[in-house]
């Protein structure tokens, strides 16, 4: 069964019971369309699992992924014991402004996607900001 974007808002506020995935959806896409990557300041992707953490640099303008790093990279893997703690996230979001500084990327919009600014995806944020990028 499709919903418009309006149905949905509107199941929802009437407290409907719709699948998790639905509303994960619409969270998103009420986000991204308010960020946009551009080839002066590209969008830095999150995806949050259970067991790791991934994130990507983004020119939405040519879409292509500039940079890429997650929680499953050797180089990272070596360093953490499991990818689900905020120390993992830390160390790879440093890593990742690591490499995106060698690509000459340095400011930067930040999107969440459907997840709350908190725990692993800030701990990301704030190891990405100490690497040296701007948000």
């Amino acid at each position: 069964m499709k919903f418009s974007k309006q149905a949905l808002l509107k199941l929802k506020n009437k407290n409907k019971r719709l699948k998790p995935s639905k509303y994960k959806i619409l969270k998103r896409d009420s986000l991204r369309g308010k960020i946009k990557g551009t080839s002066e300041r590209p969008r830095l992707s999150v995806y949050r699992s259970n067991e790791n953490i991934y994130a990507q640099i983004i020119d939405d303008t040519i879409a292509q992924t500039l940079v890429s790093c997650s929680t499953l990279d050797r180089t990272i893997k070596v360093q953490i014991s499991n990818g689900r703690t905020c120390e993992a996230s830390r160390i790879m979001g440093e890593k990742l402004a690591e490499l995106s500084l060698k690509k000459n990327i340095t400011k930067i919009v930040f999107d969440r996607g459907p997840y709350l600014y908190h725990g692993r995806v800030k701990a990301l944020a704030d190891g990405a900001r100490a690497g040296g990028l701007q948000f």
